[in-house]
């Protein structure tokens, strides 16, 4: 067996809002959302999405907080927000300050302004609007890992 990540899904409130956020404020790119066909009942959850496949072949996924707690089967409560960050590496210290901006331009915050580590970083954070915390990284020459 390999271990492997294969998605990362978010639970957002609005699907449409955060599409926009990750296409303006990351420039990442998505067909939009698909399988708006799957309606939400009693018994099922919705099957409406976007995703986002990253060039190391990650897939980020934006599916609504209603339904991935339904499909699930956990409490609203538990697909709200995040209690972790998730890293977005960029190549040059512009960089983070130029995703910064656009997240803001985007409706993102941001969290903590970038700064420069003692262990090779510079580095900030930022939240989406459905406060998943992101942090920019530059990696220094030499303190890329991998």
């Amino acid at each position: 067996m390999t271990a492997n990540i294969g998605a990362v899904t978010l639970g957002v409130r609005d699907l449409d809002r955060s599409l926009r956020f990750y296409r303006e404020g990351l420039g990442l790119s998505s067909p939009g959302i698909i399988g708006t066909e799957y309606a939400r009942d009693d018994d099922n959850p919705g099957g409406a999405v976007a995703m986002f496949t990253l060039d190391s072949g990650l897939i980020l996924s934006l599916y609504s907080r209603d339904d991935l707690a339904k499909d699930a089967g956990v409490p609203i409560e538990r697909v709200a927000g995040s209690p972790m960050s998730l890293g977005y590496f960029v190549d040059s210290r512009e960089d983070v300050d130029g995703v910064l901006q656009r997240v803001l331009e985007a409706g993102g915050t941001v969290v903590r302004a970038p700064l420069e580590r003692p262990w090779g970083i510079y580095a900030g954070y930022f939240g989406d609007p459905d406060g998943h915390l992101w942090e920019v990284v530059y990696f220094q020459p030499g303190n890329r890992p991998g």
